[in-house]
């Protein structure tokens, strides 16, 4: 099993940047692929990155490509998200998860990012 804590959100100003860190605790955290989501406010949760196991592969959606970063430090069993250019429509609660096909899917309670019009 796999526990998530996720920091770092907060008020942004437009155009401004932030990082978002994912604390993993448990065991086998290199087992795993992980990623965010995100769940703006009355909408739906949405994919925001993934990352592999190794750290080698990522993937973005496209509403973030080339704006926002994933990493992964598995010394640290940690998953960063920086975010630069944030605009508006990046206000959500973003959430950390862990997967992995056999040992589970795992998710954080979350850490709420807003950036004001």
């Amino acid at each position: 099993q796999v526990q998530l804590v996720e920091s770092g959100g907060g008020l942004v100003q437009a155009g401004g940047s932030r990082r978002l860190s994912c604390a993993a605790s448990g065991r086998n955290f290199s087992d795993y692929d992980m990623g965010w989501f995100r769940q703006p406010p009355g909408d739906e949760r949405e994919f925001v990155a993934t990352i592999s196991r190794s750290g080698t592969s990522t993937y973005y959606a496209d509403s973030v490509k080339g704006r926002f970063t994933i990493s992964k430090d598995n010394a640290k069993s940690a998953v960063y998200l920086q975010m630069n250019s944030l605009k508006p429509a990046d206000t959500a609660v973003y959430y950390c998860y862990a997967k992995n096909p056999v040992l589970g899917t795992y998710w954080g309670q979350g850490t709420q990012v807003a950036v004001p019009a």
